[in-house]
């Protein structure tokens, strides 16, 4: 496993090791050992989550403010354009953002600790996403802020108008959303 720092050193990016033959490949997705040896982190998953989106489906960009969670976010079929924001007060990152593309092809998988806003673009026809999460969803601590917030301006890399569920199309504008200290 290699870990990629990013621009916003609390978010890892991690290239698994990959043994591939004429049979096909074999990676551990996940291991608490080397996890914690190479990234630091000492941390317990509680839940994954499992997701299938269509091509140009926009999620995000969501976090829950009431038991925040940390997600170790991978694309088990098609392509993605992950993205996290910091959304900490008193972090010097505090508003910007990184984006990545996370798919079952490169297998990388992306850690975003707690306090960060999440969300993704799928690029391929369909996508599958699993996340791995440090906190049970908690539904009074759901928040939202727009996608397209231009005090944010993320690049997505859109082709076309995003795919948008009512509750991303409501998103709070970052300047109002519920922030962390």
């Amino acid at each position: 496993m290699n870990i990629i720092p990013t621009e916003i050193p609390d978010i890892l990016l991690i290239e698994p090791q990959i043994f591939q033959d004429d049979r096909g490949f074999f990676f551990e997705s996940y291991n608490h050992q080397k996890f914690t040896d190479k990234t630091g982190i000492n941390l317990n998953f509680v839940q994954d989550n499992h997701s299938l989106s269509k091509q140009n489906v926009l999620r995000g960009l969501h976090y829950q403010i009431i038991q925040p969670q940390g997600k170790l976010v991978r694309t088990v079929v098609g392509s993605i354009f992950d993205v996290a924001v910091d959304i900490r007060k008193s972090s010097p990152t505090f508003g910007l953002w990184v984006g990545y593309e996370l798919s079952a092809e490169n297998k990388c998988q992306l850690w975003i600790p707690p306090g960060f806003a999440h969300g993704f673009l799928v690029f391929s026809e369909v996508a599958e996403v699993l996340y791995k999460t440090t906190e049970y969803y908690n539904p009074q601590g759901d928040r939202c802020i727009l996608w397209n917030d231009p005090d944010l301006a993320i690049d997505w890399h859109l082709v076309t108008s995003p795919i948008l569920s009512g509750k991303d199309k409501a998103g709070k504008a970052f300047k109002d959303a519920d922030l962390f200290l």
